[in-house]
């Protein structure tokens, strides 16, 4: 119940942002021009149209179009210098009033910040405009007017139509955009893209990019590239990722991590050392969008195909592996649902395929991606089901996963294809030794378990017969009290 109700009121406080403004808390301080006095007239408003006549009066435009839609004033300043940027996740506190005073929504009375990501939308105007202007540990007030809020349909029940609101907002917290929500490259924007279309994988972009490491700049340059191949300018691979999240004109900083910069190879030509982490300022000037699938003909496919599948190898190669994902994976996106091919495009189809799959398998393995590899692998199996390499490297990967009886049923299976595979049989021992080591670690735990399972049964039971010698002494004691007592009784009634 406790947690169905906290997530009840979440959704409406997202409902009250995203759907109407919302008003700030003020202070009497600010209420009037000077504190000490109050007009007749004042003294007879209500108290929430004393706190917008002392907002509007005193109050920051910080609209673009510098109209006073949303006036501002700073309640305590932030305790650092940066602001958030568009995408970035915000943590906020925030307490909201209409114009006549009247509370709608409070964060504070949850107890519970209010988490949304800056200039998406996600919230009423002022809000994106007002929150980007902070810094954090910042608590200001902003007065919204009706056209930065939520406008002529308001919000019912609690937002009327064309209401002008208050806010008191507390900026928590805020970090960038976690692209790929595993830490590897983080986007902040510093200017915003035009339109909502995107390059994709084997678009050509002309991008200007600035490199530092450590604070130190490393590289300045206008590139023209394709998605997926910015390794052959000396572009690490977080920058072909992250391009196919921005627009037009987009201006952003990315935080690279190792496995998207330049890896454990590092980048001796810019003096970047293994597993360094990265920032990178890159302008995405413009693009052309690559041929989807849908707009290519069959033997358009199968020719690029050959021409990919040569690309990755090239990657493999030279240990780029997130480099060759990208390229297997294109002959997969192109022919893995192409049909009605004729017998001749069917056996170049699924040639290209198994090729790319195992490929594939195999960069997965040195990724450490594992169960990614038994995917391919199953895949290339289903094309083959007596492949020696899909067998080969799904063995390989299970056994990685410590599954070793499945891994050693792949490298018997490979022995029953080639007999002459030393290698499987190499593997089969390995995985026989794995599994007693396995198992005698398992009887080392549950041994030790039963061990102290043993030693406590025996200190209760030890612990109870201690207690029942007492209550046999006890007992015995009162019995011979009892006793003493009736001959007592019996001497002196003599």
């Amino acid at each position: 119940m406790m947690r169905g109700g906290r997530r009840a009121s979440r959704t409406r406080a997202l409902e009250l942002l995203t759907l109407s403004p919302a008003s700030c808390l003020l202070s009497p301080q600010l209420c009037c021009s000077s504190p000490g006095t109050m007009t007749t007239d004042e003294a007879t408003k209500p108290e929430g149209e004393v706190q917008a006549a002392a907002l509007a009066e005193r109050g920051e435009d910080i609209t673009p179009a510098q109209d006073r839609g949303v006036l501002k004033i700073i309640k305590r300043p932030g305790n650092d210098d940066e602001s958030p940027m568009i995408g970035d996740k915000v943590y906020v506190h925030y307490k909201g009033k209409l114009a006549n005073g009247k509370k709608f929504d409070s964060s504070r009375d949850r107890n519970e910040p209010f988490v949304f990501s800056l200039g998406k939308g996600q919230v009423i105007k002022a809000w994106d405009i007002g929150v980007a202007t902070m810094k954090k540990g910042e608590v200001c007030y902003l007065l919204c007017k009706p056209e930065y809020a939520y406008g002529a349909a308001g919000s019912a029940p609690k937002i009327p139509s064309n209401a002008t609101l208050f806010f008191e907002v507390e900026l928590l917290d805020f970090k960038g955009e976690d692209l790929f929500e595993d830490g590897g490259i983080i986007r902040r924007i510093k200017r915003k893209g035009e339109g909502y279309s995107n390059p994709n994988e084997g678009a050509t972009v002309e991008i200007h990019l600035e490199g530092f490491c450590g604070g130190t700049r490393f590289d300045c340059k206008d590139v023209k590239f394709v998605v997926g191949e910015g390794e052959d300018h000396d572009i690490p691979i977080g920058i072909d990722k992250a391009l196919e999240k921005m627009q037009r004109g987009e201006h952003c900083v990315l935080y690279l991590g190792p496995r998207y910069g330049f890896g454990e190879a590092g980048k001796p030509k810019y003096g970047i050392q293994a597993n360094a982490e990265l920032v990178y300022e890159v302008t995405l000037k413009s693009f052309e969008k690559a041929k989807e699938s849908w707009e290519m003909d069959t033997k358009e496919k199968l020719e690029q195909a050959a021409i990919v599948k040569e690309k990755g190898t090239m990657y493999f190669k030279e240990g780029k592996y997130l480099q060759a994902v990208i390229q297997y994976g294109k002959i997969v996106s192109w022919l893995e649902m192409e049909y009605g091919l004729s017998e001749k495009e069917s056996k170049a189809s699924d040639s290209f395929l198994l090729a790319a799959f195992l490929n594939l398998a195999m960069c997965y393995l040195k990724l450490r991606e594992y169960t990614k590899a038994v995917e391919c692998c199953d895949k290339a199996l289903g094309l083959d089901q007596d492949n020696e390499k899909g067998l080969y490297r799904r063995g390989e990967a299970r056994l990685l996963m410590n599954e070793f009886e499945l891994a050693k049923c792949d490298f018997q299976k490979v022995l029953e294809v080639n007999p002459q595979n030393k290698a499987a049989r190499s593997q089969i021992s390995v995985c026989q030794k794995k599994t007693k080591e396995h198992n005698e670690r398992d009887r080392r735990i549950y041994a030790n378990m039963f061990t102290k399972f043993a030693e406590r049964d025996a200190k209760e039971a030890a612990s109870k017969t201690g207690v029942e010698k007492e209550a046999e002494k006890a007992t015995c004691a009162q019995g011979l009290e009892t006793a003493g007592a009736g001959g007592k009784e019996a001497e002196g009634h003599v």
